[in-house]
């Protein structure tokens, strides 16, 4: 590997395509012949509005959305998305439904305890979240306000494979860490929530995709900014919104096309997580998974190694040859791989081939 090759494991702010990077950079200061950046232009304008719409026509193609939907571009990140939906979405009277499938999922729960009863469909702690198992046997009231999930849980390793069948219960999930990593079925969905600094673009924007007559819930005495009805009446141009941010996601959605869709998504993703678990799984124990093999997630990576002293000098050495953000979160420790869409095939071949080789030395 070149010396200055740089693979970024990062798990969010995240890789983008290099492409992507390279034509911000081209229309950075002259954005499409007007004479200036795109980040000056003033968001009201038909320049902006352009670049708006484009991005939305981008996510509805994509993910199937249809004209039920309200597609939002707003700030915050998924952290106030967990205050907005019980917020916006509770029932009086009436539990919410949670799965607690680990770090994120948690977070979600202890702000919507602010606002009424939450009931868990599963808990994950008891097992040190390594696994999910078959949310098709998870029991839903109907009579809920709502059940939420978190499809992919970044900090342990683990994502569905397949989505609960909530009746006529809306499902919401925050889809941060996988949006747009593989095709879903809309259709299951009441509502998902993204950051975009994942899978989508830089940090600063957040993507909400809700159906329409959710709005209906809302609490008349919720604050305006924090009701989703101000942001669909305003086409998400109440206040300000990150207009860099969804200029740089119209990008990005224009490159997953260009990759074939969340098809050609899936399929690369497979592939490349494929490479490395069947790296941990091979190495006789020397590597060991986090989550069980029927869970793992294709977007974040995470195993452990014999020794936390083992550990950091592989996260040491791995830096020095140009693998960085692969220490695992805080609350864990261990290592972590982020592969996301834009993580190229040959950053995870080289990780790969980087593993084999601390194998072999410090075996």
């Amino acid at each position: 590997m070149s010396e200055k090759t740089i693979y970024n494991f990062n798990a969010g702010p995240a890789v983008l395509p290099r492409e992507v990077m390279l034509k911000a950079q081209a229309e950075f200061a002259n954005f499409h012949g007007i004479g200036y950046g795109l980040m000056e232009e003033s968001h009201r304008s038909p320049v902006f509005e352009e670049v708006l719409a484009k991005t939305e026509k981008n996510v509805r193609d994509l993910l199937g959305v249809d004209d039920s939907y309200s597609v939002l571009f707003l700030q915050g990140g998924a952290s106030l998305q967990f205050a907005m939906i019980p917020m916006n979405l509770a029932l009086p009277g009436k539990p919410m439904l949670y799965a607690n499938t680990g770090y994120w999922a948690g977070r979600a729960i202890a702000e919507a305890k602010l606002f009424g009863d939450v009931k868990l469909v599963y808990d994950g702690k008891p097992t040190n979240y390594s696994h999910i198992g078959d949310c098709s046997d998870w029991q839903f009231d109907q009579d809920a306000s709502y059940a939420y999930l978190c499809s992919n849980n970044t900090i342990y390793g683990s994502q569905y494979r397949s989505f609960p069948d909530t009746g006529k219960l809306p499902l919401i999930a925050d889809m941060s860490s996988d949006i747009m990593s593989r095709p879903v079925n809309m259709s299951k969905f009441s509502m998902i929530v993204a950051g975009a600094q994942k899978n989508l673009g830089p940090s600063g924007v957040t993507l909400v995709i809700m159906k329409k007559d959710l709005v209906a819930r809302t609490p008349e005495k919720t604050p305006t900014m924090l009701k989703y009805s101000t942001h669909i009446d305003n086409n998400s141009m109440y206040n300000t919104p990150p207009t860099f941010g969804i200029y740089m996601l119209g990008l990005v959605t224009d490159w997953i096309k260009d990759q074939g869709g969340l098809e050609g998504m899936k399929s690369l993703n497979t592939h490349k997580s494929q490479t490395v678990y069947e790296c941990i799984d091979h190495s006789g124990g020397y590597y060991r998974g986090t989550v069980d093999a029927a869970d793992r997630s294709q977007m974040n990576i995470t195993f452990r190694l014999g020794t936390e002293e083992l550990e950091n000098k592989f996260l040491k050495e791995a830096k020095a040859r140009g693998f960085i953000g692969l220490k695992g979160h805080r609350a864990v420790g261990g290592v972590r791989a982020s592969v996301y869409n834009a993580m190229p095939y040959a950053g995870v071949s080289a990780l790969v081939d980087f593993m084999h080789e601390f194998q072999s030395k410090n075996g």
